[in-house]
């Protein structure tokens, strides 16, 4: 027969269990989401319009940072999300190891923003940023799972928890190793375009999010879309409900969440049997690619040339700097002509010899 210490020790210990879960649910969170895409895509506007902040979106130019706060309830700590922006489209790759590291990577979020009004950068844009990210991402699991082979394999096996065990899919995709969220910006210029085209880049990206275990939705200026974007947003950051809207119509704004969608119901890419027998590819993701390039070939342009210096930028003016700056400047052009002219005359030393 238990003794009356025995209920007394049981309810101690689910006492010390409870206050335990309680501070627990109460504890500041810290969340970072990334913020990488199209060159004025619309990525800036999108922070500040979830954080809360009235004023007008700048050009991000490189690397920025900023971060909001939210209370999960009265009297609580507000969770903070630290949120990354990379200027440039894929001009600055290099910048993009320096926000993941291998103390935030547990709690990390991309979110890739894509100008559905420049269809021919939509390709090249997304596929140059998602292979630098994941290759960093990869570099940093690897390095821990050299100390700590068990919080790597957490790292992969997360990778899943949006795609259900019993999903059809499961053996033919290949999950993004972070959260990730696709955002097709400028819905309002996307939705008059051609019936036609908007479904092969509906399809097309339907697929791409599908693959890699991502959501999908598109956005405009409707205070409908800016409502859902918000609920993703606020879900990555501060682990927030996200909307239960689900909208696959090529007619409408796409609404995808991760593991909602499958390959039965997207279809085949979008083009005639005999246009997919002569694709030569060897894997479907580069199916996909060159059957959309063909109808969105991608454009020879750098981004890097239309990237401004941002030394010359006005809106990091610095009047002592920029003063010290155009004085070394001049003593820098008076160099390189001092330097042409003793280069010319060691030649002409030379020829006269």
């Amino acid at each position: 027969m238990p003794r009356a210490s025995d209920h007394l020790w049981d309810l101690a210990v689910a006492e010390v269990q409870a206050k335990e879960s309680a501070e627990d649910d109460a504890a500041e969170t810290e969340r970072s989401v990334f913020f990488i895409g199209n060159k004025n895509g619309g990525k800036t506007s999108i922070i500040l319009r979830c954080i809360d902040r009235d004023e007008a979106p700048k050009p991000t130019l490189a690397l920025e940072y900023t971060f909001g706060r939210k209370a999960k309830g009265h009297n609580t700590p507000k969770d903070i999300a630290h949120f990354w922006e990379l200027g440039g489209g894929t001009s600055l790759l290099d910048l993009i190891q320096i926000p993941i590291t291998s103390e935030n990577i547990r709690t990390f979020s991309m979110v890739l923003v894509l100008d559905l009004s420049k269809p021919n950068e939509l390709w090249p844009t997304m596929d140059s940023l998602l292979q630098v990210t994941r290759k960093r991402v990869d570099k940093i699991v690897a390095d821990i799972g050299k100390s700590n082979s068990k919080a790597a394999n957490q790292i992969m096996q997360n990778m899943w928890r949006n795609i259900p065990n019993n999903h059809p899919d499961r053996e033919l995709i290949d999950p993004f190793p972070l959260p990730l969220l696709i955002i097709g910006s400028k819905y309002d210029i996307f939705q008059d375009f051609e019936s036609e085209k908007r479904k092969i880049i509906c399809k097309t990206l339907r697929f791409v999010s599908h693959y890699f275990g991502a959501s999908l939705l598109f956005t405009g200026k409707a205070e409908s879309h800016k409502s859902v974007l918000r609920s993703y947003i606020n879900h990555l950051a501060f682990g927030q409900d996200r909307s239960k809207l689900v909208s696959v119509d090529h007619n409408k704004p796409l609404v995808i969440p991760a593991g909602s969608d499958s390959l039965s119901q997207i279809g085949t890419p979008p083009a005639s049997d005999n246009d997919l027998r002569q694709v030569n590819a060897r894997t479907p993701m580069e199916l996909w690619k060159k059957t959309y390039e063909r109808v969105f070939s991608p454009e020879n342009k750098h981004d890097s040339k239309d990237l401004k210096d941002p030394a010359k930028d006005s809106q990091y003016a610095e009047r002592d700097v920029d003063a010290m700056r155009a004085v070394k400047d001049q003593e820098l052009e008076q160099y390189k002509r001092n330097a042409d002219k003793s280069w010319k005359s060691m030649t002409l030393g030379l020829h006269v010899r």
